[in-house]
C-alpha cells in the first residue's frame, strides 16, 4: 500500500478521506498544537538546584504557542497529560499546603490563560489519588477526556461498564478558509491512558476504576464519533511508540493506534521522546520522520517538562460529502538548543504565566528550603549505575531503619530486613545535569526530593533468598554484555533500560558479571539460562536460597512495575502508611548528622580483559571518581565519558 502523504487522495486511506467531489475553493488550513508531560514544570526553574533552568517550563512553551498561533488563522491546543505530578511544585500543592475544593490548581492558573481545547489524563495524574485529581480538574476551564478508564462496578460484565471520564468530545469549531470565508467543522477528540495505571497506582485505583486496552477502546469509540458527525478525529494517547508486535493492554500503543481507521492526527506522549526527530522511531517501518507520519497519519510527540511544542498542520478540503484531509505534516519546536555543553535559550518565559503562579512558586521555594538534617560529606549520583552509591545508600538505610521499627513486636519480627532502591536521577534522557548533587552540610527538603523524586508508597514484600537473587538478575539488565576478548570500545550501560529499574538491594553483598548476557528480557521473560549475579552473601555467608527475607521497596515495584519476578502484588506483606520520600525525611530528622558513604555491598566482577569499557556521567563527576575509573573526554552531548579500569 502506498503510504506517501503528499500525493493523491487515494493514496491516503489511513487519513480516512471522505469520498466525493472536491470544491477547490473551500480549503482550510488547521493547526493543532500539543503540550505533553509537563510534570508541573510550569516555570523555567529547577527546585532541586534552586536555580533558573532554560531547558524546562510551560511558561517558555507559552511563548512558542503564541508565536505558532500568530502564523495561522485556525489553531487548536491540546494537552496530552502527565501534568499534575513530577516536581516539588506538584508535591507542594498535593502534600504541602494541600489543595482545597474550590481552589484553582496552579497548573490551571497557567493553562487557563492559554485557551486549551481539551486535556487528556496521563498515568501520573493518578499518583495523588482520585479525590485530588477531581479537585484539580475542577479548576480547568477546558474539558478532560479519557476513553479507556471505566468506573469499577464489580459485576464482571463489560457490556454495562461506564466511563469514569468523558471518553471523547466533539466540538463545533469555527474556522476561516483560504478565501476568508467562515465555516463550522466538527472536531472530535479522544484520549487514552496506559492500562498499567492499575499496577502503578494499585492502592489509589483498586475497587474504584478499571483500565482497558487502548486499541480495542479506539476501535469501539472512533466509529461512534464518526457516526455522531465528527469531521476529523484527533487522538490524544498518553502512550509512546515502539514497533513491537501488538499485545493486549499495550503500554506504548501509538504504532498500532495509527492503523485504526478514521483517526486523522495523533498527539502523543508518555515516553519523553521527540517525534519527528527521534532516529529510533524514524527507522520503524511505516514511519516517515521527515513528514512526521506513522502509516500516513500525522503524529507528534513534543518531549517532556515543557521542552517542546508539538504541531500538526492539516489541510482540510470540503467535498460534497464532507471534509477530508488533503495534506498534512507534523513538526516540533524547542524552547532551547544545545551547542555542546552550552544551553542556548530560544524563547523567553511568558510573563503572564510567571505572574499567574508566582504565589505558588514562592510557597514551593519556602517549603523546599526547610532543613531536615546534616550530611558530613557530599551526596551525588554521578556513578550510581557503575558502583555502590551514597544517594542510593541513604534511601536504603532509611527504609531498613523504618521497617525494622514497624515490624518490631509483630509476627514479622526476627525476619531479616533487606532494602531495594534505585538511582532515579542518573543522567540518561534527562541530560548531563540530571543527577543528584547535594553538598556537605545542611540537608533541606529539596534535597530529600532530589534523592527520591517520586511520591511512592512504601511496601514490604516477603521473599526467599532465591527470589531475591532473581530480583537482582532482572535489575542487572541495566548493563550491556561486555566481550573481554574484543579490544574495542564497549559501552557498559544499556541506555534503553530505565535507571529506576536498577535496584540495589542492601543487607546482602553480591557481584555482577556483565561478560554474560542478561538473564531477563524487558517484559520479564527469561532470555538466557545464565546468571550475572554471583557470590551472594548474607552476614558473611552464602545466602540460604530457602530463607525468608523482608524486602522494603515501593508500590510501583511491589505491584509489578518493571516486570520483576515474584513481584506482582501477591508477595506484599506490609502496606506502610508512609511514602518512601517521607521515610527518608524522617530518617534524616532522627539523626544528628549522617555519613552518606556507600557500604560497597555490590561490585562488578572486574574482568574487562582487552575491552575498553566506557560509560557516561556528569561533567561535575571528576572530583568524585574512584581509582577504578578514568576520565576520557567531555562529549558533544554534554556528558563526560569515563573508562572502567
Amino acid at each position: 500500500m502506498n503510504r506517501t502523504l503528499f500525493c493523491t487522495v487515494a493514496a491516503l486511506p489511513a487519513l480516512a478521506f471522505a469520498a466525493g467531489t472536491v470544491a477547490a475553493s473551500t480549503t482550510v488550513e488547521l493547526r493543532i498544537m500539543e503540550t505533553t508531560d509537563i510534570h508541573m514544570h510550569l516555570l523555567d526553574y529547577d527546585y532541586y538546584q534552586d536555580a533558573q533552568n532554560n531547558t524546562v517550563g510551560l511558561a517558555k512553551v507559552a511563548t512558542l504557542i503564541k508565536q505558532a498561533r500568530a502564523e495561522s488563522k485556525n489553531t487548536l491546543l491540546v494537552d496530552n497529560g502527565d501534568l499534575l505530578q513530577g516536581n516539588p511544585l506538584g508535591d507542594y500543592v498535593a502534600k504541602g499546603r494541600v489543595l482545597r475544593f474550590g481552589e484553582t490548581h496552579p497548573a490551571y492558573k497557567a493553562m487557563n490563560l492559554l485557551n486549551y481545547e481539551v486535556g487528556n489524563i496521563g498515568n501520573h495524574e493518578f499518583n495523588y489519588g482520585l479525590d485530588f485529581l477531581n479537585k484539580s480538574l475542577a479548576g480547568a476551564d477546558f474539558p478532560y477526556i479519557s476513553a479507556n478508564v471505566y468506573a469499577y462496578d464489580g459485576d464482571d460484565n463489560p457490556d454495562n461498564d461506564q466511563n469514569y471520564f468523558q471518553p471523547y468530545i466533539i466540538k463545533d469549531t469555527q474556522v476561516t478558509d483560504v478565501e476568508g470565508k467562515k465555516h463550522s467543522i466538527k472536531v472530535g477528540y479522544i484520549g487514552f491512558t496506559p492500562p498499567q495505571i492499575m499496577t502503578w497506582d494499585k492502592d489509589n485505583l483498586t475497587g474504584k476504576v478499571v483500565a482497558k486496552d487502548i486499541i480495542e477502546t479506539a476501535r469501539h469509540f472512533v466509529p461512534e464519533m464518526k457516526a455522531k458527525g465528527a469531521d476529523i478525529v484527533i487522538a490524544i494517547p498518553h502512550s509512546g511508540m515502539y514497533n513491537n508486535s501488538y499485545v493486549l493492554k499495550e503500554e506504548h500503543a501509538v504504532y498500532h493506534l495509527a492503523k485504526v481507521p478514521d483517526i486523522n492526527a495523533i498527539m502523543f506522549g508518555h515516553s519523553h521522546r521527540v517525534f519527528p526527530g527521534d532516529a529510533t522511531i524514524g527507522a520503524y517501518e511505516g514511519v516517515d520522520t521527515e513528514k512526521g507520519t506513522v502509516f500516513g497519519v500525522p503524529a507528534v510527540m513534543p518531549g517532556f517538562w515543557g521542552s517542546h511544542l508539538g504541531i500538526v498542520d492539516l489541510t482540510l478540503t470540503k467535498t460534497d460529502t464532507g471534509w477530508m484531509v488533503s495534506n498534512a505534516a507534523s513538526s516540533v519546536r524547542g524552547i532551547y538548543k544545545q551547542d555542546g555543553r552550552t544551553v542556548i535559550p530560544l524563547v523567553d518565559a511568558d510573563p503572564m504565566i510567571t505572574a499567574a503562579v508566582a504565589e505558588d512558586h514562592q510557597g514551593t521555594l519556602e517549603y523546599m528550603r526547610r532543613k531536615v538534617g546534616v550530611t558530613t560529606a557530599p551526596i551525588n549520583s554521578f556513578f550510581a549505575v557503575v558502583q555502590d552509591d551514597p544517594s542510593v545508600q541513604i534511601v536504603n538505610n532509611a527504609q531498613i531503619w523504618y521497617t525494622q521499627s514497624i515490624v518490631r513486636g509483630t509476627s514479622f519480627d526476627g525476619i531479616p530486613v533487606l532494602s531495594a532502591a534505585a538511582p532515579f536521577k542518573a543522567g540518561g534522557r534527562g541530560g548531563p545535569d540530571y543527577f543528584t548533587d547535594v553538598p556537605a552540610g545542611d540537608i533541606a527538603l529539596k534535597n530529600v526530593s532530589d534523592l527520591y523524586i517520586y511520591p511512592n508508597d512504601l511496601k514490604v514484600v516477603q521473599l526467599t533468598g532465591a527470589q531475591v537473587i532473581e530480583w537482582l538478575e532482572r535489575a542487572a539488565g541495566q548493563f550491556n554484555t561486555i566481550d573481554p576478548k574484543s579490544a574495542t570500545d564497549q559501552y557498559l550501560i544499556d541506555d534503553s533500560f530505565p535507571t529506576y529499574n536498577f535496584d540495589v538491594i542492601d543487607g546482602i553483598s553480591y557481584t555482577i558479571d556483565v561478560t554474560v548476557p542478561a538473564r531477563y528480557k524487558g517484559d520479564g521473560a527469561v532470555a538466557n539460562d545464565v546468571h550475572r549475579i554471583k557470590n551472594v552473601q548474607f552476614k558473611g555467608k552464602a545466602i540460604d536460597l530457602k530463607q525468608s527475607f523482608l524486602v522494603v521497596t515501593n508500590n510501583y515495584r511491589a505491584g509489578g512495575g518493571g516486570n520483576f519476578p515474584a513481584l506482582d502484588g501477591t508477595t506484599t506483606v506490609i502496606d506502610a502508611p508512609d511514602k518512601n520520600r517521607d521515610v527518608v525525611a524522617k530518617y534524616l530528622l532522627s539523626q544528628n548528622s549522617i555519613n552518606p558513604k556507600a557500604d560497597g555491598n555490590w561490585r562488578f566482577v572486574s574482568n574487562w580483559g582487552k575491552a575498553r569499557v566506557l560509560f557516561k556521567t556528569s561533567p561535575k563527576a571528576n572530583a568524585f571518581a574512584g581509582n577504578n575509573m578514568m576520565f576520557v573526554t567531555v562529549m558533544e552531548d554534554g556528558f563526560a565519558q569515563y573508562q572502567m579500569k
